[in-house]
């Protein structure tokens, strides 16, 4: 079973370290992502940029780097005057910038006690596609079909591309959920983790319990964690301990370093305070947290200290 992917490093560290945020530590370093596309910009743009934040992020400790793919979709892409092919090309560029960046790490570290690390194809939510702060409401309505063909083009060409296995993260709808499960179900080739957004200290962003979500995934073979991602650090933990009784899967968990995103503008309001977040990793690894990172606007230092702390 896809249990194994995880199991090898559960086995060997008894945690994962997954990256921190892609889009803001572009930002930082200068990119200019003001757009709709947000960190895809960077794909059509520099891609050499995002090849080396994913370099930066191994060599932090990261076991786990996300492809630049959690805004990349085919209608976005395609509303910015690209083919569908080009599109598509787009989407798989984001697996092979992650790859490049693997096989530089690997070619110049001696990796001691630390496995290969894993490439996870991101899957955003399509609430990231409006751009209009939906990924932190989850207020809008498809049906179960459209999200399904939504989400099914992205998913196979990420996995088509070589991901080791899928982040479906920012997710703010239980339904949109649902759909996702489905089509990897259906595929059956795809292990993922599936991380929400919430809202307060029991309920994702569109109002459902999260320990109802996590219950509702325990069945799914292809969901090896689930978690929360993108919330403020101090949600974490009442979240975990509300699920951890019907938890059928480990904990993922990514909070970002604070403040409140504001569409409009595009920017992160709020100073940031990236540094709370290592202080609170053993808790959540004592509430059945397995795989850690962070989010928006945590950097490679996050997570060497996330490494160090675990």
């Amino acid at each position: 079973g896809h249990g194994t992917l995880i199991d090898r490093f559960l086995a060997r560290q008894s945690f994962l370290v997954l990256d921190g945020g892609l889009a803001t530590e572009l930002e930082r370093r200068g990119a200019n992502l003001l757009d709709p596309l947000w960190s895809a910009k960077a794909l059509l743009e520099q891609p050499e940029a995002v090849r080396a934040v994913h370099l930066d992020y191994l060599r932090a400790g990261a076991d786990v780097v996300t492809t630049a793919s959690y805004q990349a979709t085919i209608p976005a892409l395609v509303a910015r005057g690209l083919t569908n092919a080009r599109a598509a090309a787009t989407i798989a560029t984001s697996v092979a910038l992650a790859r490049a960046a693997r096989e530089e790490f690997l070619a110049g570290t001696a990796l001691g006690e630390r496995l290969p690390p894993l490439i996870a194809g991101s899957i955003g939510s399509y609430g990231a596609f409006l751009h209009d702060g939906s990924e932190f409401r989850g207020d809008y309505r498809l049906s179960h079909r459209e999200f399904k063909a939504w989400h099914r083009p992205r998913l196979e060409i990420l996995v088509e591309a070589g991901v080791d296995l899928i982040g479906c993260e920012t997710m703010p709808s239980r339904r949109e959920v649902a759909a996702l499960v489905d089509l990897l179900e259906e595929r059956g080739d795809a292990p993922a983790w599936v991380s929400f957004t919430a809202r307060d200290r029991t309920l994702i962003s569109d109002g459902s319990s999260f320990a109802d979500c996590v219950a509702e995934l325990a069945r799914a073979r292809s969901v090896i964690a689930v978690g929360i991602n993108c919330t403020p650090v101090e949600l974490i933990e009442p979240l975990l301990e509300a699920a951890g009784p019907v938890a059928g899967q480990p904990f993922v968990v990514y909070p970002n370093a604070g403040g409140v995103f504001e569409a409009k503008s595009g920017q992160w309001i709020g100073d940031p305070h990236p540094e709370a977040i290592p202080d609170w990793v053993d808790r959540w690894r004592e509430l059945g947290a397995r795989i850690i990172g962070g989010c928006c606007r945590t950097g490679p230092s996050t997570i060497e200290r996330i490494r160090a702390k675990l």
